[in-house]
């Protein structure tokens, strides 16, 4: 049976290296995004492969629930949840309907496509789940100056980072893999859309994130971070969590009780 993927953000920087690299794979392809034009270029030009494209915004309920219904009815082998958006500014200052877009798009629209193409996958036994976060998901005690402010675009990022962590783990022995893929810098369209020049920074391809992410699968890796050399910076850090987390106590520490 041919495998089918579907992935949104699909036309630019990750989410269209992924297409390309699956196209390449002989994958069938479902292809969501907001921007039409794009996505019927794509199919235009691989005619080796079915295409279907999905004109949707994430960022809004009718989108996710468009999208949402073709995840549960398809035969879904793969699904990249990859559509993105930042906002880089002071939380006091970020308005209220920009943060309503981010959470939609990067905490609400992952949820919902991997619940409603998880049953599939389960009934064949078989599927993968790829969540696009970043590093940022791990840099919350970075000091004022070091990264843009970035309050609730790295909070949903981390809530990522945690979902996919623990949906693996309730998913083992089903025949599905779920990975969260944490990239920094990318020389793509991102930080241009949110009107910064990063010109000068080192960045990785988006074809060698999708390079790593599917390596990382072959690995078996449920967090995969394409520019981090040392896994074991990674393992530690979820150790000491997992520490903290086993180190609590029904009784109030000490440093709580009154003098």
């Amino acid at each position: 049976m041919t495998e089918l993927a579907l992935v949104t953000g699909a036309t630019s920087g990750i989410g269209r290296a992924y297409a390309e690299r699956l196209a390449a794979d002989g994958h069938d392809l479902l292809l969501v995004g907001r921007r039409r034009e794009r996505l019927e270029e794509f199919a235009a030009a691989h005619p080796e492969v079915t295409v279907r494209t999905v004109a949707a915004d994430l960022s809004t309920p009718e989108g996710i629930d468009t999208v949402a219904r073709i995840a549960a009815a398809e035969p879904l082998t793969m699904l990249v949840n990859n559509a993105g958006v930042a906002h880089y500014m002071p939380f006091a200052e970020l308005p209220p309907d920009r943060a309503t877009e981010l959470v939609h798009v990067k905490v609400l629209a992952p949820t919902l496509l991997t619940r409603a193409a998880i049953p599939g996958m389960r009934e064949r036994g078989a599927g993968t789940v790829v969540n696009v976060a970043g590093m940022i998901a791990f840099s919350g005690p970075a000091p004022q100056g070091r990264l843009p402010h970035r309050v609730v675009y790295g909070g949903s990022l981390a809530y990522l980072v945690a979902m996919s962590q623990m949906l693996g783990t309730e998913l083992a022995g089903t025949g599905i893999t779920v990975q969260v893929l944490c990239p920094g810098v990318v020389a793509t369209e991102f930080h241009e859309r949110q009107g910064l020049d990063l010109g000068a920074v080192p960045r990785m391809t988006a074809e060698d994130v999708v390079t790593a992410s599917l390596r990382g699968l072959d690995l078996g890796e449920t967090v995969c971070a394409p520019g981090v050399e040392d896994t074991g910076l990674l393992d530690a850090a979820f150790r000491t969590g997992l520490a903290a987390f086993e180190g609590q106590s029904p009784e109030l520490a000490t440093r709580y009780r009154a003098a």
